[in-house]
């Protein structure tokens, strides 16, 4: 049985549009992303509806379940994309992001899971960290 091919990720997307860490380039451009993502067979509006829709899906999770990002949701360094982190504490009142600024990505962003996973830099690589982050962005882990 063929597996689903996964959506892609915001770092496969801008890799396959020639704006991955190999290729950098001025994302102040002229010309409209939608333009960029022709060779993918879809629009702009397409892939932000299709990013709306993944964020509306709800996932139940209690601690001690492992979870990894959805394809194109995560907004922030830790974890990694496919790598898990466990669930420590599921909040029944979100805490929303002290971002001051309106325009941060962050602002009163709903913060409703604890997750707990490794550091991955410096002289702290490998300790167990837990972070804040916010649910609807997280599906199950599994192994591909």
């Amino acid at each position: 049985m063929p597996s689903k091919q996964r959506p892609l990720s915001s770092k496969d997307l801008l890799e396959r549009i020639g704006l991955g860490e190999a290729q950098p380039n001025n994302l102040l451009q002229d010309e409209p992303l939608s333009d960029l993502l022709e060779e993918l067979d879809g629009d702009l509006g397409a892939v932000l509806q299709e990013r709306y829709r993944q964020l509306g899906v709800r996932h139940v999770f209690k601690p001690g379940d492992l979870v990894r990002w959805k394809p194109g949701l995560k907004n922030r360094r830790l974890p990694g994309y496919d790598t898990p982190a466990v669930v420590l504490e599921v909040l029944d009142t979100p805490i929303h992001d002290g971002e001051q600024e309106s325009g941060s990505a962050y602002f009163r962003e709903p913060l409703d899971l604890v997750l707990g996973m490794f550091w991955d830099r410096g002289k702290a690589r490998g300790d167990f960290v837990s972070y804040y982050l916010d649910s609807r962005r997280f599906e199950p882990w599994s192994r591909d």
